[in-house]
C-alpha cells in the first residue's frame, strides 16, 4: 500500500479508506515485474538512470459520455447495443410528453450553455469531488458530440502520480454519474458519424527544476525535444497496441473527427499525431502532445511506454524528427489565394509517410492547389514530394502533393514500369500531362 494515495472514499455510506497499492511479490517483497503500477516506477528509475532528466511530466486530457441509458447483449440468436440521451440530436421528435428542444446537433456539442447543456452541475459535482480529494482540476467543459460529451482537465504531474490521478479520476467521474441516475463511459466510439473521446497526453522532461523541451527550433522546440518526437513516431506502431488496445479505438482515429490520422508533428495542424502547443511563450510551457492515445488503455503502461520510447529517440540521436513529415497551416493572404487550402511543409525530405496503425489518412483535393511541386496543397495530404519517387503500386497513396489525382496517374502510367524513375526540371505530374 502507498500511504501517500490514502483518502476516504465519498461514496460509500459507511467511512471507507481507499489506498492504492504495488503488488510485490510474496516472500521477497519486491514488486511483481507484471505489475502496471510497478512498472511504471521502474520506468520513472530507469529515467534517472540515464541521467537526460530526472523527472518526466505527463497532463492527460480525457474525454468521456455521459448517457442516460445504455443496452446491449450478445447471445446465440442475435447481439444489439443502444446508447441514450437527453440531450443528443436523434430525439428531437421523440414523445417526452414535453419534449423542450434545445437538442445538440452532431459535432456542434463545444462549450454550449445551459439549457442546451444538461450535464452542467453534473460535471462541476465531479469537479468539486476531484478537488476535495486532493487533485488539481484546471476547468470542465462539455465536448464536441452529442448526447452529453464531456472533459474535466487536471493538472500535470509526474508518471505514477499522473497514472495514480487518472485511476481516481475514472472512479469518480463514473460514481458521480450514477448517484445522478446516469453512467459514464470512457469508450473511444461509442458513437457512429461523431466525435470519439480521445485522452491527448501532454509530455515534458525536466531536470533540477529546468525545463528541457525550450529552445531555438521549431515552435520554440529544443533539439532533445525534437529526439524525443523521434523516438514516438519511430516506435509508433508498437505504441499503438498500449495506447489504442481495443478494435473500438481505431473507430475513432479516422479522418473528419479532429482525430489524429496523420504520423506527423505539428504545431497548429490537429490531425498530426504530435501537436505542439504554442499558447504561452513561457519555457516552463514547452511540451509535446501526443493525440492518439484514449482513455480505454492502462494508464500505467501506456505513460511508461511512451517515456520508453522517446528515451530511445534522445539516447539514439540519429533519430531525429526532421525524418518525419513538420505540417504547417501557413495560408497565403486572402487578397492572393484562391481558396482556402493551406500549405503542408515538410522539412529537408519528405518520405511516404506509413499509417501509425490500422488507420489511415485520406487526401483530399481542393480547387486551389498548384500542379508546381512545391507544393502548394491541401494541408490534408500526407504524400510526398511530387518530385520524389512515387510508387503508383502503392495503395497509401491517392494523391500526389501536385494535386493529381492518382486514378490519372496511372491512366497515364499505364504503359510505364511500375516504379517512375526521379524526373529532373519539372514535377512528374507536369511531364507527364505533357506527354499525354
Amino acid at each position: 500500500p502507498d500511504p501517500a494515495t490514502a483518502f476516504i472514499d465519498p461514496f460509500c455510506a459507511v467511512p471507507t479508506l481507499s489506498v492504492t497499492c504495488t503488488i510485490a511479490e510474496t516472500g521477497t517483497r519486491e514488486a511483481c515485474n507484471r505489475n502496471p503500477r510497478g512498472i511504471s516506477q521502474r520506468g520513472e528509475e530507469y529515467l534517472h538512470s540515464t541521467g537526460i532528466a530526472d523527472t518526466a511530466v505527463f497532463g492527460p486530457e480525457a474525454e468521456f459520455f455521459i448517457f442516460d441509458n445504455e443496452q446491449f447483449d450478445a447471445r446465440s440468436n442475435g447481439c444489439f447495443y443502444t446508447v441514450d440521451s437527453e440531450e443528443a440530436s436523434w430525439n428531437t421528435g421523440r414523445d417526452e410528453m414535453q419534449n423542450l428542444g434545445q437538442k445538440i446537433r452532431r459535432k456542434e456539442g463545444c462549450f454550449p450553455t445551459s439549457p442546451t447543456d444538461t450535464r452542467q452541475d453534473i460535471c462541476t459535482e465531479m469537479f468539486l469531488i476531484m478537488e476535495q480529494l486532493g487533485i488539481t482540476v484546471e476547468g470542465q467543459h462539455h465536448e464536441v458530440a452529442t448526447a452529453g460529451q464531456a472533459e474535466i482537465d487536471i493538472r500535470f504531474d509526474t508518471l505514477v502520480k499522473t497514472a495514480d490521478t487518472m485511476m481516481l479520476y475514472k472512479y469518480m467521474v463514473k460514481n458521480v454519474a450514477r448517484k445522478h441516475g446516469k453512467t459514464a463511459t470512457f469508450m473511444p466510439k461509442p458513437l457512429f458519424g461523431d466525435n470519439g473521446s480521445g485522452m491527448h497526453t501532454h509530455q515534458s522532461l525536466w531536470k533540477k527544476g529546468k525545463p528541457l523541451f525550450a529552445g531555438n527550433e521549431y515552435a520554440g522546440l529544443s533539439q532533445m525535444a525534437l529526439y524525443y518526437i523521434g523516438g514516438i513516431l519511430k516506435h509508433a506502431k508498437a505504441l499503438a497496441g498500449l495506447c489504442n488496445p481495443t478494435t473500438n479505438c481505431y473507430k475513432r482515429l479516422v479522418p473528419g473527427y479532429e482525430a489524429p490520422v496523420n504520423p506527423a508533428y505539428s504545431a497548429r495542424y490537429r490531425s498530426a499525431a504530435i501537436r505542439i502547443p504554442t499558447i504561452s511563450e513561457s519555457p516552463k510551457a514547452r511540451r509535446i502532445e501526443y493525440r492518439p492515445p484514449d482513455p480505454a488503455a492502462n494508464l500505467y503502461l501506456r505513460y511508461t511506454a511512451l517515456l520508453m520510447a522517446s528515451l530511445d529517440g534522445v539516447l539514439n540521436r540519429s533519430i531525429q524528427a526532421s525524418r518525419w513529415t513538420r505540417i504547417s497551416t501557413t495560408c497565403r493572404p486572402r487578397s492572393t489565394r484562391k481558396s482556402r487550402s493551406c500549405r503542408a511543409v515538410s522539412p529537408k525530405r519528405s518520405i511516404i509517410l506509413k499509417p501509425i496503425t490500422t488507420f489511415y489518412s485520406r487526401a483530399t483535393s481542393s480547387p486551389g492547389t498548384s500542379s508546381k511541386c512545391g507544393c502548394s496543397t491541401n494541408a490534408r495530404t500526407t504524400t510526398r514530394c511530387a518530385c520524389a519517387r512515387i510508387r503508383m503500386n502503392s495503395l497509401s497513396t491517392t494523391m500526389c502533393n501536385c494535386g493529381l489525382d492518382a486514378r490519372l496517374l496511372r491512366l497515364l502510367l499505364a504503359k510505364q514500369p511500375r516504379e517512375m524513375p526521379v524526373f529532373k526540371g519539372k514535377a512528374p505530374c507536369e511531364q507527364l500531362v505533357n506527354k499525354s
